[in-house]
């Protein structure tokens, strides 16, 4: 069985530490394994740790009034999850749940801030995930509001070609919309020869033209 000390060193912010800083912070670490749909965290809860996602995909997304959820992004290995809530000592604002089965790590938050956040690596770590974060926030709220659903499409193509080889119901989730409006739009797109259907998926045709779009 992998120990917490190697499983930690494996993570990029944890790789330079030493033996000895490595033990100390597995001593306030643990690891939890979940199966496929469990919820790692509701939308109001209190942060106590910072979580890292290490196996799974986890789907952060909130709740319309019509209790439609709202996907915000989704999570891989190995990410850092809702670390500004945890930071700023604010309720999540948002929910999470697994898609697949997964595992994170979990660690007490005080101490890892009392042991660790003098060094600089860790605080540049934190500003780098951050950042990343602000980005798909823009990214979520272009896509949604200023966008029409076929340059929703055309500029989500675009932006992620692993995106045509994602299944209809997973892309029109992330896109807001239902699969059938997806699969019109890509008959669209296929129409105006943007995209092109394979043996498999589909594939970019003319990515200028899918640019023009949005």
């Amino acid at each position: 069985m992998i120990s917490l000390e190697t499983e930690l060193k494996k993570i990029s912010f944890f790789e330079n530490l030493n033996e000895k800083e490595l033990s100390m912070l597995s001593s306030f670490s643990r690891k939890k394994t979940y199966f496929a749909g469990e919820v790692l965290f509701y939308e109001g809860e209190e942060p106590k740790n910072l979580t890292i996602l290490i196996k799974g995909i986890l789907k952060l997304y909130k709740t319309d009034m019509k209790n439609n959820e709202v996907v915000l992004h989704r999570f891989r290995p190995i990410s850092m999850i809702a670390e500004m809530a945890t930071f700023k000592n604010i309720r999540y604002p948002a929910s999470s749940s697994f898609l697949e089965d997964g595992a994170v790590i979990e660690i007490n938050f005080e101490k890892f801030k009392n042991n660790f956040f003098q060094d600089p690596n860790f605080s540049f770590s934190f500003f780098v995930s951050l950042s990343e974060k602000i980005i798909n926030l823009e990214r979520v709220i272009s896509l949604n509001i200023v966008l029409n659903s076929t340059s929703r499409v055309a500029k989500y193509i675009y932006d992620n070609k692993k995106a045509l080889s994602m299944k209809h119901s997973c892309m029109a989730e992330d896109l807001h919309m239902t699969p059938e409006t997806l699969s019109r739009i890509f008959k669209k797109l296929s129409a105006l020869g943007l995209i092109q259907k394979t043996s498999k998926d589909y594939k970019i045709k003319n990515e200028d033209g899918l640019k023009v779009l949005f």
